[in-house]
């Protein structure tokens, strides 16, 4: 498979991880540009700890290129497939730091809003991320793929390894479990009946 470089940022991930399999360095850069912020921020979000999402990140990118020239192209998507493993490597490590205290979670701020903005966010983000936390794994795993990340049911169902049906009984719950833990805190964090 030949594909001209002007062309490569188009081409499709399963064709660029062949690409790279073959040897090709600018395949391998292309798709690290579109994947690893995606899997960054799915892991950010499951552990809260953005050195451990980093980390994450990077063990589930080795581990794709590891199993690049062995890829069989038209099987699982090569999404699918990375948001599954970093799902479960986030799984392994929230569940060695089961029985130790969480450090507190910041969110990085943004230069842009003034500082009552910025406070505001680092609140709401904090209580998101604090009832994230306090959810059960696979809750937790559904709503960030789905709410946060924005996948579908069945792309989710497809990397969790459960149905369809499942996927939307665990982020109804989930969503349910968020409303409840946040409902009181509308006016301490700003929010509207709409938020």
């Amino acid at each position: 498979m030949n594909m001209p470089r002007d062309t490569l940022s188009d081409g499709s991930d399963d064709a660029l991880l062949l690409l790279f399999a073959r040897g090709d360095g600018d395949a391998a850069r292309v798709l690290t540009g579109r994947l690893l912020p995606r899997v960054y921020h799915q892991a950010r979000r499951m552990l809260g700890d953005q050195s451990e999402a980093e980390d994450v990140a990077q063990e589930a990118m080795m581990r794709l290129w590891r199993i690049a020239p062995d890829w069989q192209q038209g099987g699982a998507k090569v999404t699918t497939w990375l948001y599954r493993v970093t799902a479960n490597l986030c799984t392994d490590r929230l569940r060695r730091r089961r029985g130790s205290a969480l450090d507190d979670i910041h969110e990085p701020s943004d230069p842009a809003p003034g500082m009552e903005q910025r406070l505001q966010r680092r609140a709401r983000a904090d209580a998101l991320q604090q009832a994230l936390d306090d959810l059960p794994d696979r809750q937790r795993q559904a709503v960030v793929l789905r709410h946060l990340e924005g996948l579908g049911n069945p792309e989710i169902a497809e990397i969790m390894e459960i149905s369809t049906e499942a996927v939307e009984s665990l982020t109804a719950r989930g969503k349910r479990a968020l409303a409840a833990a946040l409902a009181g805190r509308k006016d301490e964090l700003g929010m509207t009946e709409d938020d």
